[in-house]
């Protein structure tokens, strides 16, 4: 994950992604500077899943779908966009619970809890059917972070049986798409030919300097 982080930017959809992490985190300073606390802590809560991406060496495509889904979420609240655009709540949900379950699905995968994506080789199925669970698994987890913030933080946030029901609903259809999507795609970036030449040259040149040391 650390080679995958710091590996340097090729096409032109992964220099996109990264400067959208950007963009989330100077949002973060501005919304600390110009809004309420708690909108500070709605951007900053979108970093961990704006790095994500990077640190799992995932495409340039998805990194960049990843990236400007979650800002648009995260931004649609600071902007209070869900209150007036009609809607729009139901298709943020669709959207960034596809993208965030993918995100876990290659997490679970490296994690080597379930092989679920593609460069793992699994049965076409598995993704099918697990990835839709974990769309609602997450969807039912951030119902509980809005009920908290409703109850604890801010009678601000809308919280209601219909609109859990209905953004859980969206969330798995998203969860559905994405795992029609992982079962034909691969969304990992390709292995740089030059970090494992560099890793083969590395260890010859450690080879043959213990070669080099003469043994008594």
């Amino acid at each position: 994950m650390k080679e995958d982080f710091l590996r340097p930017p090729r096409t032109a959809a992964e220099w996109t992604a990264d400067a959208l992490r950007i963009i989330g985190i100077l949002g973060v300073v501005a919304a600390a500077l110009w809004l309420k606390p708690t909108d500070a802590g709605v951007a900053a809560f979108a970093l961990p899943a704006l790095m994500l991406p990077r640190m799992l060496g995932l495409q340039g495509w998805f990194d960049t779908a990843a990236c400007a889904t979650v800002l648009v979420a995260a931004w649609s609240n600071l902007l209070d966009l869900y209150a007036t655009i009609p809607s729009w709540d139901l298709v943020v949900h669709f959207a960034c619970t596809g993208v965030l379950a993918v995100i876990a699905a290659e997490v679970l995968t490296r994690a080597d809890v379930v092989a679920i994506t593609a460069a793992t080789r699994p049965r076409s199925r598995t993704p099918l059917v697990l990835v839709p669970l974990i769309a609602l698994a997450l969807s039912a987890v951030w119902e509980m972070i809005e009920w908290f913030g409703a109850v604890f933080i801010s009678d601000a946030i809308h919280v209601g049986y219909q609109d859990t029901i209905g953004d859980m609903i969206l969330g798995g259809l998203g969860g559905v798409a994405a795992g029609i999507a992982l079962s034909r795609l691969d969304v990992r970036r390709p292995a740089d030919p030059d970090a494992d030449a560099r890793r083969t040259a590395g260890a010859g040149d450690a080879r043959q300097c213990g070669e080099s040391i003469p043994h008594r």
